[in-house]
């Protein structure tokens, strides 16, 4: 049986990103999303993409866009 604060909603929390570059010059690649627990103190995390090249994670809110950049 599933634990209750590890079930996730069809939409997620937040999107996670590669992000390479800075500022204007950056390159925001999206990899994959994350799901909130309900006690707020964790994620479920599923990545699509592991990135091979050198750059940060950014994890955002997703928006109303559906893009959280």
């Amino acid at each position: 049986m599933a634990d209750q604060q590890t079930i996730t909603p069809n939409r997620p929390s937040h999107r996670l990103f590669h992000v390479t570059g800075e500022g204007e010059q950056s390159n925001w690649t999206r990899i994959g999303a994350a799901w909130s627990h309900k006690d707020g103190k964790g994620f479920n995390i599923d990545l699509e993409y592991m990135p091979q090249k050198p750059g940060r994670i950014v994890l955002r809110e997703e928006t109303e866009q559906g893009e959280g950049q």
